[in-house]
């Protein structure tokens, strides 16, 4: 039978490897597949900055490309994946039928900003990604020289004001004890 869910044993727990490709949506990212490179900075194609990164300095270019490359790496150990389209949720920027939607980041200081800009704005699947981007990007905080990382989602989204409102919360915990509410990596055996 296939590992359906792409996971291989290390060191006696299981460990993410990618999600298995889902027809159309999950395909390469060769330029002739309709996906920038990682490599590659297109203004057109990645999301206009929202308020949450208006305190900060807004990445762009090789900045940009460095941290979201980062992002890639983390949320492929941590499963961050778009069901939707079968990929990891970095992907997105580099969509190009999804145009504006994906991350943008500006530095505060210390803090790195993230914000997320969805495909729409009933994305069913942005309070997971969100939360989940969250915990990749601080559970894994050890790859980074960020004190921590602060994720929210675009004020398109129907309910921006909710899901904000806990990605703060959960900010803010971890800002004061280092922890992530609920989130145990180690003793899990899904990456979400």
């Amino acid at each position: 039978m296939a590992n359906t869910f792409a996971r291989t044993p290390r060191a006696g727990r299981p460990q993410w490897t990618g999600m298995p490709s889902f027809g159309p949506f999950g395909s390469s990212d060769s330029a002739s597949s309709g996906f920038d490179d990682y490599d590659e900075y297109v203004e057109s194609n990645i999301p206009e900055s929202g308020p949450f990164l208006d305190a900060g300095d807004l990445l762009t270019g090789a900045d940009h490309l460095a941290v979201h490359r980062l992002a890639r790496d983390l949320f492929e150990e941590r499963g961050v994946y778009d069901m939707t389209f079968g990929y990891n949720l970095a992907k997105l920027n580099l969509d190009r039928r999804h145009p504006g939607a994906g991350y943008r980041y500006a530095e505060v200081g210390s803090v790195l900003r993230a914000e997320f800009t969805p495909t729409t704005e009933f994305c069913p699947q942005s309070e997971v990604l969100t939360k989940a981007s969250f915990r990749a990007w601080n559970g894994l905080a050890d790859r980074h020289d960020y004190d921590r990382v602060e994720v929210a989602i675009a004020p398109m989204h129907h309910s921006a004001a909710a899901i904000n409102d806990e990605l703060a919360s959960l900010a803010e915990t971890f800002a004061e004890t280092g922890t992530i509410p609920g989130d145990d990596a180690s003793a899990r055996s899904a990456p979400w």
